[in-house]
């Protein structure tokens, strides 16, 4: 087994609900945070504080759960993100902002340097209201790298303690993410989450490719539920670092069915039969060939154990 155990960040409670059509409740989410702690997930995003007085009422409740788990809030790099995140009870503030030409441009109508300057302010201003930061380099994958490397070391510079690389199109390959999670690792002493999109179904691969190249962090979701094609699961992540890696992130998957089974509910996206991990069918075999090995030994068609999950 690796001595390396890597932190798993899972933002079910605010990218999973970014899912089309998806709204939980307060009691969904004060469930689903409850379920994630008693899974030992160490870490949450739990929402949007400027979205609202709603909004930041959920945050606090969550908090009011008094969890083991690390609490982060998602912001933008604008004052107002900034005094609405710091006015909630987190643990650590994701400050996100476009770091690819094409959104800084089209998004933003700004330029690279306009961008390198507000993560120096941002994070600045968000350190001297006491708070600890993430900076959320979003559309990370299409970013030069050279300009990646730059948003990375003004992030330490300015004094973050993590750089969240998003891949927020879903759009890389497993060996382009770990060339870049590289080039991050060598540049920076920061803790580094990969935040993966599912578009091409990649999500899970791209995560383990970013935590064998040095990241430290990974985002997950509950069922890989999230904005379009979704985030890299939960469940998915965790069993194939522990089973292809020797990779332990303290997770224990034994709550995996019932985790799934509440998010399937509170989300209204059933799982598909099949899904990996968690499907209800993922351990059923109908192949007489595969019927027989297994009944000679469980080891011929079952890469794990089912008990586990």
């Amino acid at each position: 087994m690796s001595d390396r155990i890597i932190t798993v960040n899972d933002t079910t409670l605010r990218d999973g609900e970014q899912s089309a059509g998806v709204a939980f409740t307060v009691d969904e989410k004060l469930a689903i945070a409850r379920a994630l702690e008693a899974a030992g997930v160490p870490e949450m995003e739990i929402g949007i504080p400027i979205m609202g007085g709603a909004e930041r009422e959920t945050i606090q409740a969550i908090a009011g759960l008094h969890l083991r788990a690390r609490l982060m809030v998602w912001g933008r790099m604008t004052q107002d993100d900034i005094d609405a995140s710091i006015a909630c009870p987190a643990d650590i503030v994701n400050l996100s902002i476009p770091i690819s030409d094409i959104q800084i441009r089209h998004k933003l109508n700004q330029s690279r340097g306009w961008v390198l300057k507000r993560i120096d302010r941002c994070v600045r201003t968000a350190l001297d209201a006491g708070c600890e930061v993430a900076v959320g380099a979003e559309d990370a994958s299409r970013a030069e790298p050279d300009f990646l490397i730059k948003a990375a070391v003004a992030a330490q510079a300015a004094g973050a303690r993590r750089f969240r690389f998003a891949d927020t199109l879903g759009v890389l390959t497993p060996p382009e993410t770990a060339r870049r999670i590289r080039l991050l690792r060598t540049a920076v002493d920061l803790e580094i989450e990969m935040h993966a999109h599912d578009d091409f179904g990649l999500a899970t691969a791209n995560t383990l490719a970013a935590v064998l190249a040095g990241a430290t962090h990974i985002s997950t979701t509950v069922n890989g539920l999230g904005e379009r094609a979704g985030n890299a699961p939960l469940e998915e992540a965790v069993m194939a670092l522990r089973h292809l890696y020797n990779i332990e992130t303290g997770v224990d998957s034994r709550h995996f069915p019932s985790l799934s089974k509440l998010v399937a509910r509170a989300s209204g996206r059933a799982v598909a039969f099949n899904k990996s991990i968690v499907g209800e069918a993922v351990f059923t075999h109908e192949a007489g060939i595969h019927v027989d090995g297994l009944c000679k030994n469980p080891i011929n068609y079952q890469g794990f154990d089912p008990i586990e999950v």
